[in-house]
């Protein structure tokens, strides 16, 4: 007796379609599961076994092997329990094969036959509604963020009984718990993932937090949540502010050009002057999530098991703030079992890497390639991963070990002391950033004015506006800021006139400028006109560009 099922397995933030075949013959009694799999899937054996035998069901003593196609493809993760369960009670007549016709499965199975939430729900999703299937099984906690996908049927199950009685047509209603004991647990009951590091699914069914936690800064991160809230400090609306920051005109007015255009930017000022403020409040002033933008975000939390229990579209953007301890495969991404690290989790949202000389250099070096091409491939020896990595760097950084040069009343450091300090940075991360920002210490008078300051919403007014005039430039070319603008591109959008030549090539001998300094000056420029409304770049705009790279090239 043969029959097929179909799941999916995760590669990188995309699933591709995987069928399980089932073959059950005379024999001495056995169960094989072949198909080029991780540990996790060959133990499903015995997890797909007394599952199948707590739900009610005793098999005859047979020979069962499954093997999962195609067999060069690596499979990983739980969530191929399910399918092989349902694959081996079709092959043995349990299931009417043409009930599982256009039908794709994901899901853990407990001992008791219970349905464990997994990650990936979502890629999966978007891959069975691609492949053309009409119903996705998956446990009852992941049934919201299933149906993230429209015209797509998913049934949130609590249990192995209950996916049984729907595939028989025994059960009408579309996923929904029908108190069938054990199985019927509501999804707030059953264990999930959270975002953070605090509580996370192991198996052992650990209760989960309040689900306010998803979304706020814990570890030195910020998650993007479903409602439109991010975690933040202060302000009685729980969102900081650029209301909050008195003085620094200076380094508000290089953030909102960075942000207009999305490039990167560098803080550099002794400790207290504002650096680490100035940067959590960038998020508030950046454009709201397109929905192309909002699924990608979501396709990485999904994979990484930090979608919460809401699971909705992720639509706020990121903020990343790893500690300068961070290890080189947390934040390019990879392990034993690829996930996504944190230059994917910032993607379309700030990496802020605060007290930047003092993260490791290689971990600093690694940030080279995904700083250029926006993307970041993990190879291992039994599989390469794609993962998006379009973020905004933001960093901040003291002058010196002590943190109060140039004031040489306050600097103890000696001039090697600090050339040695400020060389931690190499030369070829300071030519990918956009913007060098000093950040000078508030005065006392600015910080007892009471003069209303700017606040971020007017920013992000102008910025949108900025954005605006990009998405109509480069209309059907697949780019969404200035900073995405390639050398060839930029010679069509960009033109220089005679007067703004003469500028670029004065400072290109002054300042020994490279080839990609160069093209990211004009970029900037290019930002800075389109938030003065000007159709081309002037020689006042790449002035200023020039001011914000000067320190950089020195």
């Amino acid at each position: 007796m043969f029959s097929k099922a179909y799941g999916a397995a995760i590669q990188g933030i995309d699933a591709l379609l995987v069928q399980i075949e089932a073959d059950v013959s005379d024999g001495l009694p056995g169960f094989e599961l072949v198909g080029f799999l991780a540990s996790e899937v060959r133990e499903a054996k015995e997890r797909v076994r007394v599952a199948i035998h707590n739900a009610g069901i005793a098999l005859p003593p047979k020979r069962i092997t499954v093997n999962l196609s195609p067999a060069d493809v690596r499979k990983e993760g739980t969530a191929f329990d399910l399918p092989i369960a349902i694959a081996i009670l079709a092959a043995f007549g349990h299931i009417p094969e043409e009930n599982l016709n256009r039908t794709i499965f994901a899901g853990e199975l407990s001992l008791d036959g219970r349905l464990n939430p997994v990650n990936g729900v979502l890629p999966i999703a978007c891959c069975a509604k691609e492949a053309g299937f009409l119903r996705l099984f998956v446990p009852a906690a992941n049934r919201t963020e299933g149906r993230l996908v429209p015209g797509l049927a998913v049934w949130g199950c609590g249990g192995l009984a209950q996916v049984l009685r729907a595939l028989r047509g025994e059960s009408e209603e579309d996923g929904e718990s029908d108190g069938f004991g054990p199985q019927a647990d509501s999804a707030e009951k059953v264990p999930c993932f959270f975002a953070g590091s605090d509580v996370r699914h192991n198996g052992a069914g650990k209760k989960a937090s309040d689900a306010g936690t998803i979304s706020g800064y814990r570890g030195g991160r910020a998650f993007p949540c479903a409602d439109g809230i991010s975690g933040g400090e202060e302000n009685s609306a729980g969102q900081p502010d650029f209301a909050d920051i008195c003085g620094q005109t200076a380094a508000k007015r290089a953030i909102e050009i960075a942000v207009a255009g999305g490039h990167n930017l560098l803080f550099a000022g002794s400790p207290g002057s504002g650096k680490t403020m100035l940067a959590r409040r960038i998020p508030t002033i950046m454009p709201e999530l397109s929905q192309e933008e909002s699924l990608e975000l979501s396709k990485i939390y999904s994979v990484s098991g930090r979608m919460g229990i809401r699971g909705s579209l992720i639509r706020t953007r990121p903020f990343c703030a790893p500690h300068h301890t961070i290890t080189q495969a947390a934040m390019a991404g990879g392990g034993s079992r690829p996930k996504p690290g944190e230059i994917s989790l910032a993607t379309h949202g700030v990496l802020f890497l605060d007290e930047f000389a003092e993260f490791d250099r290689r971990t600093l070096e690694m940030l080279r390639q995904p700083l250029e091409e926006r993307k970041i491939t993990v190879d291992r020896v039994a599989a390469s991963c794609d993962y998006p990595a379009s973020f905004m760097l933001v960093a901040a950084m003291n002058p010196c070990p002590c943190g109060a040069y140039p004031d040489r009343n306050l600097c103890r450091c000696t001039e090697p002391q600090i050339r040695r300090y400020q060389s931690r940075i190499s030369r070829p991360i300071l030519d990918r950033i956009d913007l060098f920002v000093q950040v000078s210490p508030v005065s006392y008078t600015e910080l007892m004015q009471r003069e209303v300051q700017e606040n971020s919403a007017r920013i992000r007014e102008r910025v949108c506006r900025a954005r605006e005039i990009q998405k109509k430039r480069y209309e059907g070319l697949g780019l969404r800021t200035n900073a995405e603008l390639s050398a060839r591109q930029l010679e069509l959008f960009c033109p220089l006139g005679e007067e703004e030549l003469a500028v670029m090539k004065e400072a290109f001998y002054r300042y020994r400028l490279s080839a990609r300094s160069y093209h990211r000056i004009v970029r900037t420029a290019r930002t800075i006109a389109d938030l003065a409304g000007c159709e081309e770049i002037g020689a006042e705009q790449l002035c200023e560009a020039l001011a914000y790279r000067r320190r950089v090239c020195e």
